[in-house]
């Protein structure tokens, strides 16, 4: 009877963990957006904490300065840089094209089945910046198809809004809530681990605002020392893709080597160079100065999590493929790697 029991309550278990995985499934999207707000609530909570501290009470007080000088901050740096940067976005996509064209050209004389090979792939890159000036104008609209319209990404990004400002409200009471779903024997380890977490995150978090800053600086020096046209709308590209390892600082070199194609096939060489440099420094010195202690991420186990998470989760889980990995590798090491090496 014991051992029916015991395959009965298997059974079941199997059963509801097979529930939780499909339901889990159907609503990812909706868990990404948690994840996404419970992001932003950990490092907002940080400065929260600070301001708190020095005095901005009660802790409400501390949230509706955070939250109010946010778009403040970003509709300041909108009105400061957004003319300008549309401006030289839309002459940036009209001229890319004439890159590959230029070049695409000057070698039509040669009749090497590899070079006219290379050429072509190259004229598909010049398609695809042919089809950027219809969307030019509409830079930060073309976000929206993060979420496939422009409904759906005002819903999405309000949740967002909403749930990270009740996160920061009151976080040790969401901590405790879901605390209760735990074991009470399980509690002091997975509360450790929920600690490790957020000290994770943070130590990502600033490690890619640094680096991002970095490579925009550097980028910029480079390209306007070279005479690139629009040095600091391509640095800024750069910059921004830093957001996004192996893939972003690949795609970021496209629109600057195509520009000094316009002038020179030797400037795209030295552009080619200046960005393999700038990463080199950006994984060889900036990468190991600014995560020591906090966070170490393998780059085979970054482009994994980025590949397996633009499959299943789209474009937003490009975007939070880092972010995870950092929580599963928190995860894998307190729960699997330390009961390995106590054996």
């Amino acid at each position: 009877m014991i051992n029916l029991l015991t395959s009965l309550l298997k059974s079941f278990g199997l059963v509801f963990a097979a529930v939780f995985v499909y339901f889990s499934w159907q609503i990812r999207q909706v868990l990404l957006l948690i994840f996404t707000a419970l992001i932003f609530a950990t490092v907002l909570n940080r400065l929260v904490r600070r301001l708190y501290r020095s005095g901005l009470k009660p802790r409400g007080l501390a949230v509706a300065f955070v939250v109010l000088m946010i778009p403040l901050l970003l509709g300041f740096l909108g009105i400061a840089i957004v003319p300008s940067f549309a401006d030289e976005w839309q002459q940036l996509v009209d001229r890319v094209p004439l890159g590959f064209k230029q070049l695409q050209e000057q070698y039509e004389f040669l009749q090497i089945p590899r070079i006219n090979k290379l050429l072509s792939e190259l004229g598909s890159f010049q398609e695809i910046f042919t089809q950027l000036p219809s969307y030019g104008n509409g830079l930060f609209n073309g976000f929206l198809t993060v979420f496939s319209n422009s409904v759906d990404f005002i819903l999405n990004f309000l949740l967002v809004v909403v749930l990270t400002i009740m996160f920061l409200a009151s976080p040790k009471s969401y901590r405790n809530a879901f605390l209760l779903l735990v074991p009470t024997s399980a509690k002091p380890k997975v509360n450790t681990i929920l600690d490790k977490c957020e000290k994770s995150l943070l130590g990502w978090f600033v490690g890619i605002l640094f680096n991002m800053g970095i490579i925009t600086l550097l980028s910029w020096i480079g390209l306007y020392i070279l005479r690139v046209q629009f040095p600091f709308i391509n640095a800024l590209i750069a910059g921004l893709l830093t957001f996004i390892p192996n893939i972003g600082p690949a795609l970021s070199v496209i629109p600057p080597v195509a520009l000094a194609l316009l002038d020179a096939p030797w400037k795209a060489g030295f552009v080619i160079g200046l960005y393999v440099l700038i990463q080199q420094i950006e994984s060889n010195i900036l990468t190991p100065l600014v995560m020591k202690e906090r966070v170490s991420l393998l780059p085979a186990s970054t482009l994994l999590s980025q590949v397996i998470c633009g499959i299943f989760f789209g474009f937003l889980g490009l975007f939070l493929a880092l972010p995870i990995v950092v929580i599963f590798q928190v995860i894998l090491q307190e729960t699997w790697i330390k009961k390995a090496a106590e054996l």
